[in-house]
């Protein structure tokens, strides 16, 4: 047989209940009956979904599917095209969805995104919500219902919800970069579990905001109660949903991922297009933290940064010591304490991706691909940080023509070397301080604590300081099971295809 399609492998993602659903609703189009174009006379507690697309022909048709087949659909979908120059429009009309062309957008995703959003949020109301998603992402089938119940069960005494985001796995699950990946969403998936909800991004795979909530960024825009902007998306940060994030929470509102709330998305199939995906990612949380300074809602974001760039340097700062003190005095060994302390961190990763099936828990026991794959992911947040250092150009693509990204690469290299070079003086230093080997104690000590955390499902945190959850724990899913689908047909088979 040969290998399954991408339509086989969204169908295997959410199971039979899916595919049902998708057979019944699909011909129905995308919008609840006696759809009223006017939305100023639509009442409360519509949800109108966006969807921004730039020549997604390939993946369009499916996303829209998977609206269609929502136990509760959306009111209204519009797909955002963008500078398209295939058949996205067509499709998208053929399933029911309104395009919107952007006109003479140069700011990329964004600004597509801020010009619906300019004519769309004056003509809805508080009850309202928009919904933006990417082309690439398939819903599951109560995805819209659950986000939408969560965006209006307000705490008391808690700060109100401006937005639902995701819980996403990947696929197609092919070669092992892919499986790479998707282990990584896997444990962020247990992780966000573990937090109940709390969530650090709305990802642009699929997020609900209350129209009130939009409405308030784009104000405090234009009275730079923000940083940066004067529209609903910053035009100027290259990953524009965690600045919208930001820029929420620091207006008051909360930001959750419900565990119900799964969404399949595309995984970069080979290392080049993972390598700037990832390098966007991260010089973008950069970009947006460097705008936003120090404050209450930031200081958790810089205190996972400091910890990541620690872990970064950990590496080369280890085997310098260890290097060393092998050619001085020969092979220190491991004694059993530390062995039996990096065997257990060992196994909390191995526990967390236990739920991507078994290639996955294969993939996790094996440790020598994920360990390559951190340090992957090492060189990427290196980069990045060279990048900000240097106030390189920020582009959403790889730099084009050959003497732009031969300068890239000089600049990229020395402020790489020269930053390995501070490591290596650092561990040397450490060395003739006598404190190297106390100073790798405390942080491996450091990681296995962190392991214990994880595995107890507890929040360091939450514990210490009361703060307030992202998510009750009332009528909660893990983000690894579909409430719809029986125990034998559950949605981690997702991860089996």
């Amino acid at each position: 047989m040969g290998r399954p399609t991408r339509g086989e492998t969204r169908k295997e993602a959410w199971g039979p209940a899916f595919v049902r659903q998708r057979r019944n609703l699909t011909a129905k189009g995308l919008t609840l009956p006696g759809h009223i174009p006017d939305l100023r006379r639509a009442g409360p507690g519509r949800i109108v979904v966006l969807v921004p697309a730039h020549d997604e022909e390939a993946l369009i048709a499916e996303t829209l599917q998977s609206l269609a087949a929502q136990t509760r659909p959306a009111d209204e979908v519009i797909v955002v095209t963008d500078r398209c120059t295939d058949r996205t429009a067509q499709i998208s009309t053929a399933h029911g969805a309104r395009v919107v062309e952007s006109v003479g957008n140069t700011q990329a995703k964004a600004g597509a995104l801020n010009q619906v959003l300019d004519d769309l949020l004056p003509r809805l109301s508080d009850d309202d919500a928009v919904m933006i998603m990417d082309s690439d992402t398939s819903l599951s089938p109560e995805f819209i219902a659950r986000a939408v119940r969560r965006l209006h069960e307000q705490e008391p005494g808690l700060p109100p919800i401006g937005g639902v985001g995701a819980i996403f796995f990947g696929y197609p699950l092919r070669g092992l970069v892919c499986h790479l990946q998707d282990n990584e969403y896997v444990r962020y998936a247990r992780e966000l579990h573990r937090r109940h909800g709390r969530a650090d991004v709305l990802t642009g795979t699929a997020s609900l905001y209350q129209a009130k909530g939009l409405r308030h960024v784009h104000r405090a825009r234009t009275e730079n109660t923000l940083p940066r902007g004067d529209d609903v998306y910053d035009v100027e940060s290259l990953t524009e949903d965690n600045e919208l994030t930001l820029a929420l929470k620091h207006l008051g509102y909360r930001c959750v991922s419900p565990c119900a709330c799964i969404v399949g998305t595309e995984l970069m199939p080979t290392w080049s297009r993972l390598y700037y995906q990832r390098l966007r990612w991260q010089r973008g949380a950069l970009d947006n933290l460097k705008a936003y300074g120090l404050t209450r809602v930031t200081l958790p974001y810089l205190c996972r940064q400091a910890l990541t760039y620690l872990s970064v340097a950990f590496v080369p700062f280890f085997l310098t010591v260890l290097g060393y003190y092998t050619v001085t005095d020969g092979f220190p060994g491991v004694p059993w304490f530390w062995a039996a302390v990096t065997g257990f961190a060992a196994f909390e990763r191995v526990w967390a991706a236990k739920r991507g099936g078994w290639k996955a828990l294969l993939l996790a026991v094996a440790i020598v691909p994920e360990v390559l794959f951190d340090l992957f992911l090492n060189v990427v947040y290196a980069k990045a940080l060279v990048d900000i250092l240097t106030r390189s150009d920020a582009t959403w693509e790889q730099a084009r023509g050959r003497k732009k990204r031969l300068r890239r690469l000089l600049v990229t290299t020395c402020g790489l070397v020269l930053m390995l070079a501070g490591v290596v003086g650092l561990a040397f230093a450490c060395i003739a301080l006598g404190i190297a080997w106390y100073l790798i104690a405390v942080f491996v000590l450091f990681g296995a604590a962190a392991a214990a955390i994880r595995l107890s499902r507890l929040h360091p945190l939450g514990l210490l300081l009361s703060l307030p959850s992202g998510e009750p724990k009332h009528d909660e899913f893990p983000p690894w099971r579909q409430p719809e689908v029986s125990a034998s047909t559950t949605a981690d088979s997702r991860t089996h295809g």
